[in-house]
């Protein structure tokens, strides 16, 4: 069928059955187990005949009896995943006590006790159960994404359910995945046919790569390497089984997503076209050793990490024969300034670039994909994402492109992501994996398996990894304010609470104390309540905040004291029950913070006139936070301040995140970016703000600071400053500096301090000591900002 809920429940005379463009029930099986079935368990399956992945994030399957009485109610199993283009999904349910076949590995597991014979089986979009009984009633329902019933089904599409299903029989589409919208007509029973997202059917088990053969023959088959990765991102031979595809084992992968490669040592001459493959053997760790020449019987998928990734042409289920060991490696291909193309990644009128041609000589990321398995090599690469707790690192093999001032790769602008960039882990899983700082470098020669994952991209699986040699880079440290210096800072504690090891308290509370050295007021971003994740409706910080305070003191700084607001509960993002807000400390031996009862969580403070001057109705405050721009995300706290008789006012932020936008490396091109619209809306909230502090006073002197989720060249800070009543002080740094955060091997801007146009004498430093590191405190750095209040003119 259709969009959700696009079903209708009466016949269409003369409508051709054409495949869904979305995902739909492709085959039904309630007699697992039962007297005379094969099989032990029931199925749902579900395909996908669309172009793009489908994503079951948040969806569910549920089934009904085929006639409800007032006490049924829908059984429900949650999905994860996506079906990838041309594939199936597999949902296992209940188990019988007969049949003597297992099915292969399901891609999703329940245990609901289908019938044999009647039934309605439902794709939701949501995870509840169903109320509807009715055929009209579902019908009505528009989280419905597709439904079939069999039997004598009461709840079923178009002029009937579908006939057939018995102990031995199940009901399934075409293999069109025709849908009509009639189950009676879309819908033939037969022999139960099970296939898993990996092409897995009963009988291939887990598809382990034992080298069971395949009736014998070492004789290679027709179809080589390249002819299945073909010349675009997508396999021409996706969906087909093929036989004795050829190849020399060039990595195998013991853990995570098991399997190996095979690389053809005869290419063809069409650089478009990977000459190796990863052959998926699910969950039997694969037998096959490195120098293996094998005969490959599979079944070609392309697996797609997420819905907005590039897919991994995979061949699914194998049948392995292992013909020679020993054999010598195919040569590996250099990674260079000089083999990786500048240009990054083409772009398509329809938004996906799977089905255009690759130029690897003028796209690296169609250079990557050209090369799609096969050996890579490059030498000597100097670090610019520093280890994880994953085993991966970052590292550019383009050492003079967009150098940091510290040895990292600077991310300046939307079109210059950094070709040279380049993730690396390892397959050798008895030994430690570096700890990698940026800047360091990864010595010798690297070698191994060119992968993609959801995470970063194209990688090095290495099969020989580099040495690593530490550059020592250090932790900055900058210098106290002077006495006529108000010294305001911003730092993202990485969902700090109350329930936090001591150890990550002292490391933080050391930023502050020592490396930021014991600002006047910091706005601290991430502060959880008292009991963090736990879910309880706790909203206070009040236990948080006196053990980081207590901590700043013992690290030698002041004793601050704090404001803050509490947030509804669970209203503001972040981690479920961590209820994460902004928060201010200060050191009242420096600076002294006006307070103007009656802020909450939903009444929004003001600037007004008064006869002492303009003023705060609410200090600590809220900008507007009932406005839909803060919907899910943490407001900002304004608060009112004094530093030697100067009245300053600071505004907290934590903008909504990056979350849901479509990476830079995936097949949709250009990336959507679609948290930007609620960011833009949040910028623009705080940019109407100030512009009504500054027309009350022009002079009024602000710092807007905090984790803003966006880059200095980004519509968040352009929308934020419009006006010119803010300026962004890291375009006051040099280029080289001009980051607070690394991701991907990207060194960019996500946190800012930004300050009105009466601020005129300042200095202004990013402090790096987390996110260039292996060893974090936080993955942000903070920043800081020192203001001669008694040097700043009168605008």
């Amino acid at each position: 069928m259709g969009a959700a809920g696009a079903f209708a429940f009466t016949a269409l005379p003369g409508a051709s059955a054409t495949p869904s463009a979305s995902a739909v029930i492709a085959e039904v099986y309630g007699g697992g187990g039962n007297s005379g079935a094969t099989l032990t368990r029931d199925f749902v399956e579900l395909g996908n005949a669309g172009s793009a992945a489908y994503d079951l994030s948040g969806y569910s399957v549920q089934y009904l009896p085929g006639t409800p009485s007032a006490g049924s109610t829908w059984q429900v199993t949650a999905l994860t995943g996506a079906i990838a283009p041309g594939t199936r999904y597999l949902v296992g349910e209940g188990t019988g006590s007969g049949g003597t076949t297992a099915l292969p590995t399901p891609d999703a597991t329940g245990s609901i006790a289908m019938s044999a014979t009647s039934g309605t089986i439902a794709l939701v979009s949501g995870t509840a159960a169903l109320t509807c009984k009715t055929a009209a009633d579902c019908a009505a329902d528009p989280s419905i994404v597709d439904l079939a019933g069999y039997g004598t089904a009461v709840v079923r599409e178009g002029s009937g359910p579908a006939a057939g299903a018995s102990n031995t029989a199940a009901v399934a589409r075409a293999d069109s995945l025709a849908d009509t919208d009639d189950n009676a007509a879309d819908f033939t029973g037969g022999t139960p046919t099970p296939v898993n997202s990996a092409g897995q059917t009963p009988g291939s088990g887990d598809g382990g790569g034992d080298g069971g053969g395949d009736g014998g023959s070492t004789d290679p088959g027709t179809v080589r390497v390249h002819d299945i990765q073909g010349t675009t991102r997508l396999s021409p031979y996706a969906g087909q089984t093929v036989t004795r595809v050829p190849g020399i084992v060039t990595g195998v992968r013991s853990s995570g997503s098991l399997g190996y490669w095979i690389q053809d040592p005869a290419p063809d001459t069409d650089p478009r076209t990977s000459e190796a493959v990863f052959v998926y053997t699910g969950s039997a760790k694969p037998t096959v050793a490195v120098g293996d020449s094998v005969l490959v019987t599979g079944k070609v998928t392309e697996y797609y990490p997420s819905s907005t990734s590039q897919s991994n042409t995979e061949i699914g289920g194998p049948t392995t024969t292992v013909l020679s060991s020993g054999n010598a490696l195919p040569d590996a291909v250099a990674l260079n300034a000089t083999s990786v193309p500048d240009a990054y990644i083409p772009t398509a009128s329809g938004g996906s670039i799977e089905s255009l041609a690759l130029q690897p000589t003028v796209y690296a990321q169609d250079f990557y994909e050209s090369l799609e398995g096969m050996r890579v090599t490059f030498a000597d690469a100097r670090v610019v994402g520093a280890s994880d707790a994953y085993g991966e690192l970052w590292v550019t093999v383009k050492p003079k492109e967009s150098a940091t001032a510290r040895g990292g790769t600077l991310y300046s602008s939307y079109d210059q992501p950094n070709t040279g960039r380049i993730e690396v882990m390892s397959l050798d899983t008895t030994s430690t994996f570096p700890a990698a700082d940026v800047g360091d470098e990864l010595s010798g020669v690297t070698t191994g398996p060119l992968d993609y994952s959801t995470y970063g991209g194209y990688n090095v699986q290495a099969t020989q990894l580099g040495t690593l040699v530490g550059k020592g880079l250090k932790q900055e440290v900058t210098r106290r304010q002077k006495k006529d210096e108000l010294a305001v800072a911003t730092y993202n504690v990485e969902n700090l609470d109350a329930l936090d090891t001591q150890e990550k308290f002292d490391r933080l509370a050391e930023g502050v104390a020592v490396n930021l050295n014991s600002p006047d007021i910091v706005a601290l971003e991430e502060i959880q309540d008292d009991n963090g994740a736990t879910n309880d409706g706790t909203v206070t910080a009040e236990a948080t905040l006196k053990r980081f305070t207590d901590a700043v003191r013992a690290a030698g700084g002041p004793a601050y004291k704090w404001r803050y607001i509490s947030p509804t509960n669970n209203a503001d993002g972040g981690e479920p029950g961590g209820n994460i807000r902004q928060v201010f400390l200060f050191n009242p031996k420096r600076v002294s913070f006006t307070d103007h009862k009656g802020g909450d969580a939903t009444t929004a403070t003001s600037v007004v006139q008064t006869r002492k001057g303009v003023q705060l109705t609410y200090s600590p405050g809220r900008i507007d936070p009932t406005d839909a721009a803060w919907e899910d995300s943490r407001k900002p706290l304004v608060g009112e301040f004094t530093f030697q008789g100067e009245q300053v006012f600071v505004i907290a932020n934590h903008f909504i995140s990056k979350g849901g936008d479509q990476p830079i490396h995936g097949r949709y091109q250009p990336p959507a970016r679609s948290s930007e619209t609620q960011r833009a809306a949040q910028a623009a909230e705080v940019n109407t703000f100030v512009k009504s502090l500054l027309t009350a006073d022009r002079n009024a002197k602000a710092v807007v600071l905090g984790d803003l989720n966006d880059y200095e060249f980004s519509q968040t800070v352009t929308t934020l400053t419009a006006g010119k009543v803010l300026k962004p002080l890291i375009t006051t740094l040099p280029a080289a500096e001009r980051y607070t955060y690394v991701y991907d091997g990207n060194s960019q801007t996500l946190d800012h301090i930004l300050t009105s146009p009466a601020v005129t004498s300042f200095n202004y430093d990013v402090v790096h000591i987390n996110a260039e590191f292996a060893d974090q405190a936080s993955d942000h750095d903070p920043q800081i900002v020192r203001i001669d209040l008694s040097k700043c003119g009168r605008h």
